[in-house]
């Protein structure tokens, strides 16, 4: 790629970023605006973008997030949310904390064990369902539900798609995660409960009468579809375990996810137009733009050489690329998103792993580093990882919008605590204990 086509990508990208965050044109309208003209520049092209696995739209996302919005949609019909609302409403006794609290437990448990992304289309609408009833502001409670499944996708293989890309390139096991991430993972969503009663005080409003109204009801009397709910978890059940079979049955979670969307709509017989209306059309076409134009930041060498630079800056000290890489994949993560970014760090991260006399150890501290870094870093903006994305469509699906910088206010302050965290468990763990 020719100089000029660096600079107009750098352009076009920083260009629809300002447009993003100002809020003015549509996220999706600013980010197919902004694929297009990468596309008009030449800083990609249609193979580039539609076909290649490093460069192009990461359909196995795409597919994934369309396949669980169907089985979501198809539940949504049972009253099973609604059950959920309420069960959760009286377990915590109608107080605004317990019930934040409670939630955001769930999804870093949950995040854990399926993904993220997966974990948030499931928990949103019961988050929404218990605001409603009582009678609060769901964006504080969903902003701290996709901060916990940042958090919690940290501790595992599957929480978080960066990590899959982790585990391949540098041959790491379910196993290996439990045993370096977890343990911050667990820490990091104890101090995440401390930091959301610090932030969002102001919003714990409790009602005396709305709760006794809510303890009065009997959650069973939800459900309004009793063989569908059947029917729908029995599927769900199907692709979790499809998710955590992932490494025997060799299925990308995409397709387990389409499998089970196209098994639950045949069996149980909803009208497949009214199924469709619930996927976030929106969020896909808005992710599909987001792949393209850091695609073509890849194509054009800019995130090539971003990462170039921060590898040679390490000078060869092993603690000082750790502190490195952690902190500059925190920073690049936050901006672009931590898919593209990690996939075109991980070779570099290898061969910096190598020179340090790792060889070919997959528990090297740099890989754990730039899993942190990346995973953590989604947190600090709206549009820095996939769940967010995610739940920013549904919020506003459901008129309960979150601006950029709503989520990204909060979002900063989760991320230098955490990020913070992880510098003093990677030294304290990889270099003071172990010298």
């Amino acid at each position: 790629m020719s100089g000029w086509h660096s600079w107009a990508a750098v352009i076009v990208f920083a260009a629809t970023y300002v447009l993003i965050i100002s809020e003015r044109v549509h996220r999706t309208a600013a980010a197919l605006a902004g694929a297009a003209a990468m596309l008009a520049i030449s800083a990609t092209d249609d193979k580039a973008a539609f076909y290649d696995e490093h460069t192009g739209i990461d359909w196995n996302v795409i597919f994934l997030l369309l396949g669980m919005m169907i089985i979501v949609g198809v539940l949504r019909q049972t009253g099973v949310f609604e059950y959920l609302a309420i069960w959760s409403v009286k377990r915590a006794r109608g107080r605004p904390f317990r019930v934040m609290a409670m939630l955001v437990v769930i999804t870093a448990v949950a995040s854990a064990l399926l993904d993220n992304v997966t974990t948030v289309l499931l928990v949103a609408p019961v988050t929404l369902l218990v605001c409603e009833r009582l009678a609060l502001r769901a964006a504080p409670f969903l902003i701290a539900e996709v901060l916990a499944a940042n958090v919690g996708g940290t501790a595992t293989l599957v929480g978080d798609p960066p990590n899959i890309i982790i585990a391949s390139r540098a041959g790491l096991s379910f196993n290996d995660f439990l045993a370096h991430t977890l343990p911050i993972a667990a820490v990091l969503t104890v101090v995440l409960l401390g930091l959301c009663r610090i932030m969002f005080r102001g919003e714990f409003v409790y009602d005396e009468n709305l709760t006794s109204e809510i303890m009065d009801l009997e959650e069973r009397e939800a459900i309004r579809d009793p063989r569908l709910l059947v029917l729908g978890l029995a599927v769900l059940t199907l692709v979790v375990a499809g998710f955590v079979l992932h490494p025997v049955l060799r299925l990308a979670p995409s397709v387990v996810a389409l499998l089970g969307a196209g098994l639950l709509v045949a069996v149980s017989k909803v009208e497949t137009r009214q199924v469709l209306a619930e996927v976030e059309w929106p969020t896909l076409a808005f992710f599909a733009g987001l792949f393209i134009m850091v695609g073509a930041l890849i194509e054009t060498g800019i995130i090539g050489e971003l990462s170039t630079s921060l590898a040679s800056a390490t000078g060869g000290r092993e603690l000082g690329a750790t502190m490195l890489l952690l902190f500059g994949s925190a920073v690049l993560s936050a901006v672009v998103d931590n898919i593209p970014y990690v996939a075109t760090m991980a070779p570099i991260t290898a061969d910096l792993v190598k020179d340090m006399g790792g060889g070919a150890e997959g528990h090297h501290v740099l890989w754990w580093a730039l899993a942190l870094g990346a995973d953590l870093g989604g947190n600090a903006t709206a549009i820095g990882a996939s769940a967010n994305v995610v739940v920013l469509g549904i919020a506003e699906r459901n008129r309960q919008p979150i601006s950029f910088w709503q989520f990204t206010k909060y979002g900063l302050v989760v991320t230098a605590v955490t990020i913070t965290l992880s510098a003093g468990y990677l030294w304290l763990r990889y270099f003071a204990l172990a010298s």
